[in-house]
């Protein structure tokens, strides 16, 4: 028993418990769950995943009926089909109007608000657009495979390089598609208006488009054409995409190819990603 007038002594303060430090997911998770939703966006409207999958096939419709039928032979390389000679440009020409859709996906995503919501959170906005390229990328990819599809069903298509050279041209297409998203994805950060980016977006695609061997020889286009045409980017992937296609060759086409592209996205992804981080009301 304890004397009158004395008190037990008190036990202390508790320990106080630790709290883990919390920490924000590392840049592989944050593109992971980025890219998961950009994938669900983009596929999220059956009628745009159709529309997707239709507009290679017209594509190869209209141009085979509309140009095959005015093109002459002896222009073609020898042994070698319009079909033949057009479906490997195709892979490379499809990706021009996913890539300006990109684009037009990023600049809604900063009217809408969404792109401000992501510079609250904790995780870095170039992996938004890291996102949202690869997100678009694999729309790219299911066209090309359609094109392939489709001109094999339709036309009996066949490339002369076999499995591995069709194989070698979808990739350096999807390359060259890949630093052509970027191009607009640049362009839409920095521009951050619809109207302007689809401006500028049909003086680009279709100058790179029909200026272009893509759907016939330089030797037969106009003095001034064929000028632009040989020293447009898109030739030269187009020839590249070609070379592999029909012959199975890598050449210094495809090497001229892939090093331009992966330089361009180089390029685009900096420029992109500086334009990304200025506020919203510049």
């Amino acid at each position: 028993m304890n004397a009158p007038g004395t008190m037990t002594p008190s036990a202390g303060p508790a320990t106080e418990e630790r709290v883990p430090r919390w920490r924000p997911a590392g840049r592989a998770a944050q593109l992971r769950v980025l890219t998961a939703r950009q994938i669900r966006l983009v596929y999220a409207d059956r009628r745009v995943v159709l529309f997707s999958v239709a507009q290679p096939v017209v594509m190869l419709l209209l141009i085979s009926q509309v140009f095959g039928s005015l093109a002459d032979r002896s222009i073609l390389p020898r042994g070698v089909s319009y079909i033949e000679f057009l479906l490997p440009a195709l892979l490379v020409t499809t990706g021009i109007g996913t890539s300006q859709s990109a684009g037009v996906g990023l600049v809604r995503d900063m009217e809408g608000g969404m792109v401000r919501r992501f510079r609250v959170l904790p995780l870095s906005l170039p992996m938004v657009l890291v996102a949202r390229s690869i997100a678009d990328l694999t729309r790219s990819g299911m066209q090309l495979l359609v094109l392939v599809v489709a001109g094999h069903l339709l036309f009996g298509y066949r490339a002369g390089g076999g499995a591995v050279g069709l194989v070698a041209a979808l990739a350096l297409s999807t390359v060259v598609i890949w630093s052509l998203i970027w191009i607009f994805i640049a362009l839409a950060a920095w521009l951050r208006k619809v109207e302007v980016l689809s401006s500028i977006g049909f003086f680009v695609s279709f100058p790179l488009m029909f200026a272009s061997s893509a759907f016939v020889p330089v030797d037969v286009l106009p003095g001034w054409l064929a000028a632009v045409a040989t020293v447009n980017p898109v030739s030269h992937a187009v020839e590249a995409s070609r070379s592999l296609a029909l012959g199975g060759q890598v050449g210094s086409e495809v090497t001229a190819a892939l090093c331009a592209a992966l330089g361009l996205m180089a390029a685009m992804t900096v420029l992109a990603a500086r334009a990304v981080r200025r506020p919203p009301d510049e």
